[in-house]
């Protein structure tokens, strides 16, 4: 689904270089639920950019659904963007003059979608959110849990075949929290791949899998099937 091989992402300036990521390989299956962990600065927002194609990367390989996406131009990266990736921020990213149904038309709208789909599509996320009566209401009248309940809405209407989400319960409460991960336990049951960055040991504790990201590269890619909050922890997360 997802593969990553040497890649590397470097930014540069008149006398420095920076590597972001150096010599990062993933691969993560069809199906998988992987929560991505490490240190602030270690890497993984760029990794999850790279991944969405928000962003290009400097030197290895990407293939996404079995397309090397290195040689797409902005068109080709937009519309597989569009048509298999969904996305979920801490933030929410909502835009506040929309309500909750406009704003999860847009991304809809670009795809050139007819209305009465995207009226179905649209009713059917709210739905399985459980904010089909907030259809109208707008970003400032929702508590913060409501926001990320819409962030995913938007981006299960969609279809994706691949859901990022960078921190997706980092501006929650514990219970506000539990309930985002628990839908999207369960939007992963009904066999959506995720890929989610998080720095809470407890919600990667959740995840299939847990690859863990210091200094640009993968450091410790565990094989066990999950991983448990009880469980003693490897040596490279310590």
């Amino acid at each position: 689904m997802l593969k990553m091989s040497h890649l590397s992402k470097v930014y540069r300036t008149e006398v420095v270089e920076t590597y972001a990521l150096r010599d990062f390989n993933i691969d993560v299956k069809e199906g998988e639920f992987v929560a991505v962990t490490g240190p602030s600065g270690s890497g993984k927002t760029t990794f999850l950019t790279i991944a969405g194609l928000l962003e290009t990367f400097s030197g290895g390989e990407y293939h996404l659904d079995g397309i090397e996406v290195s040689n797409l131009n902005d068109n080709a990266r937009s519309r597989i963007r569009n048509e298999k990736i969904g996305f979920i921020f801490q933030a929410f990213n909502l835009i506040p003059d929309l309500n909750v149904y406009d704003n999860i038309e847009v991304p809809l709208r670009y795809r050139g979608m007819k209305a009465a789909e995207r009226k179905q599509r649209i009713m059917d996320a709210l739905e399985r959110v459980g904010l089909s009566s907030r259809a109208r209401h707008y970003p400032a009248e929702l508590s913060g849990g409501q926001q990320q309940r819409v962030a995913i809405a938007r981006a299960l209407a969609g279809s994706p075949r691949l859901l990022l989400a960078d921190e997706p319960t980092g501006n929650l409460d514990t219970q506000m929290a539990r309930g985002v991960l628990e839908l999207l336990e369960e939007i992963h049951r009904d066999g959506a791949t995720i890929v989610m960055v998080t720095h809470d040991p407890e919600l990667a504790a959740r995840a299939q899998r847990n690859v863990h990201i210091i200094d640009g590269q993968v450091v410790d890619l565990a094989e066990e099937p999950r991983f448990h909050a009880h469980a003693a922890a490897p040596q490279s997360l310590a």
